[in-house]
């Protein structure tokens, strides 16, 4: 491990001048930070700690319904959270699939959104990597690429973005805060992260210094409560990224759909609104057939990026999954396997 400073910031502003300078990067719990610097693959010269800053551990439900989530809220805490549990039950379902419950303890809101690929060639310094080392090449391109991208990946990488947390924040139009050198902002969470295309290793629009102080998920959120599931294929059923997931959530008006909400996981490197496929479900029957019609809408423009043509066919099943679950109505209680496409109708308290 490289020497590097360490400066404990005491306020927002403070933090954001520490990281503005080249080569500092934010510490909160280092879930997947500490993971990167042990092996070489981010050799930052400064972390700036923020895990003590005030007020960004909080969870505010707003007036009329919103919810405001602090960046240093831990993925349990939220997981948990009765109330946003009850009103915003496919982001509780992914973050409870996501790692393990030791990680989640410590693992914070912020963090999750700003979690690295999981590349098995970005976190291996033999291997060339456009997004590690710009320039150098992509030693996935030809390589096991499995599990790699079907949707706006470039020749420069095929990577794709590992949360499950960020999905249905996505299809729900959650808002990011950011703190920076030239004041506060909003960022659609859509739009935070960037597509590779020639830049892979510009993974988001935040620029030096930009810290994430809150997320924000509007009123019109909750309102698809009723009916709202997160499911996720993987090569195991716990303490596995997803090879295939899906966030759907549904508003049903006299036996069709009024509204439709669907975002897709580990296709992309970023969540992935599939648009198209909402459109083709509003005024809908909620019918098979028309989440297949929905499926092959959301993965129009997908293609293999090597060995993995598989993910599309995966993909469109579980789309049509995903919105038969959400149609039926959410749980009353989280599925003894959260997330899990085999889970069946097993509940627990």
């Amino acid at each position: 491990m490289n020497r590097f400073d360490y400066v404990r910031a005491g306020s927002v502003a403070e933090a954001v001048a520490a990281a503005a300078e080249p080569g500092a990067v934010y510490l909160a719990a280092g879930t997947n930070l500490l993971d990167l610097m042990k092996g070489s693959i981010a050799r930052p010269g400064r972390l700036v700690d923020v895990t003590h800053l005030p007020g960004l551990d909080r969870i505010d439900h707003l007036p009329g319904g919103g919810v405001r989530i602090g960046a240093l809220v831990r993925n349990s805490d939220l997981a948990y959270d009765p109330d946003f549990a009850k009103s915003h039950p496919a982001v509780a379902e992914a973050l409870l699939s996501g790692a393990s419950a030791q990680l989640r303890n410590a693992a914070t809101v912020a963090g999750n959104l700003l979690q690295r690929t999981r590349c098995p060639y970005f976190y291996d310094p033999a291997s060339a990597c456009n997004k590690r080392d710009p320039g150098a090449g992509c030693d996935a391109r030809g390589g096991e690429t499995r599990l790699h991208a079907v949707l706006g990946w470039s020749e420069h990488c095929i990577a794709t973005h590992p949360s499950d947390f960020c999905v249905p924040l996505v299809s729900l139009d959650a808002v990011v805060e950011v703190e920076g050198t030239s004041g506060a902002r909003e960022v659609p969470l859509d739009a935070l992260h960037r597509l590779p295309e020639d830049r892979p290793d510009r993974e988001t629009v935040l620029e030096p210094g930009d810290l994430i102080v809150a997320l924000r998920l509007p009123a019109e959120a909750a309102g698809f409560a009723g009916h709202s599931r997160y499911l996720k294929v993987r090569d195991r059923t716990s303490y596995a990224f997803a090879v295939v997931s899906a966030s759907a959530s549904l508003r049903l008006e006299g036996g069709r759909i009024g509204e439709a909400r669907l975002a897709l996981g580990g296709v992309a490197l970023k969540p992935w609104r599939a648009r198209a496929a909402e459109a083709a479900l509003t005024g809908a029957e909620p019918t098979e057939r028309s989440f297949a019609r929905a499926a092959e809408a959301a993965l129009a423009e997908a293609r293999p990026s090597g060995d993995n043509a598989f993910k599309i066919e995966l993909a469109r099943r579980l789309i049509v999954r995903t919105l038969t679950l959400a149609a039926d109505g959410t749980p009353e209680r989280m599925p003894a396997l959260p997330a899990s496409a085999f889970s069946g109708d097993a509940l627990h308290a």
